[in-house]
C-alpha cells in the first residue's frame, strides 16, 4: 500500500469569484515553501529525491502530471521501479503528501502552469540530502 496521501480540498464559487481551500491540511512540520512556474509545457522537471525530506505538492494554476517513485537503492536505484502517477489541476483542490524516501518528477500540461511545493526541511538541510536521477528513468514522458 502506498505511503503517499492525497488530501482533498474544496472549491467554492459565487458571484465574487472562487476560493480554493485545503481545510483538512495541517501545516505541521512545514519549514518552507516555493513555487515552480512552467512557462513551457514541454519541460520535464526531475527526478529529484530526498532520503529525509517530506514534500507536499499543490497545483495553483494549470495542470501537471506528478510522478513519484520510492527509491530502493540511493546510489543505484532499480530501473524497474513503478512510479505512482498523479494528475493535479487548478480545477480541483487537493494536495499530494509525499513521505521521505521518494523521487519526484513533474510535467506541466499547459503553458504557465504553477505548482506550489512545501517542505519539512530548511534549504540547507535539503541541499545536503539531494539526489538526482534522469527524467526518463521510470516514465515515458512522451505519453503526457
Amino acid at each position: 500500500m502506498s505511503e503517499i496521501k492525497v488530501i482533498q480540498g474544496e472549491i467554492f464559487n459565487d458571484h465574487r469569484g472562487q476560493i480554493s481551500s485545503l481545510n483538512n491540511f495541517h501545516f505541521e512540520g512545514v519549514r518552507r515553501c516555493y513555487i515552480i512556474h512552467h512557462p513551457d509545457a514541454s519541460v520535464v522537471r526531475g527526478y529529484h529525491a530526498h532520503q529525509f525530506e517530506r514534500k507536499w505538492f499543490y497545483c495553483i494554476k494549470g495542470a501537471f502530471t506528478l510522478a513519484l517513485v520510492k527509491i530502493d537503492n540511493w546510489e543505484n536505484p532499480s530501473k524497474d521501479l513503478v512510479p505512482e502517477i498523479f494528475e493535479l489541476s487548478d480545477k480541483q483542490s487537493c494536495i499530494v503528501c509525499v513521505p521521505a524516501g521518494y523521487a519526484n518528477c513533474l510535467k506541466a500540461h499547459t503553458p504557465d502552469s504553477i505548482m506550489e511545493v512545501f517542505s519539512d526541511k530548511t534549504l540547507d538541510e535539503a541541499l545536503g540530502d539531494s539526489w538526482r536521477y534522469d527524467k526518463d528513468m521510470w516514465v515515458d514522458w512522451s505519453q503526457y
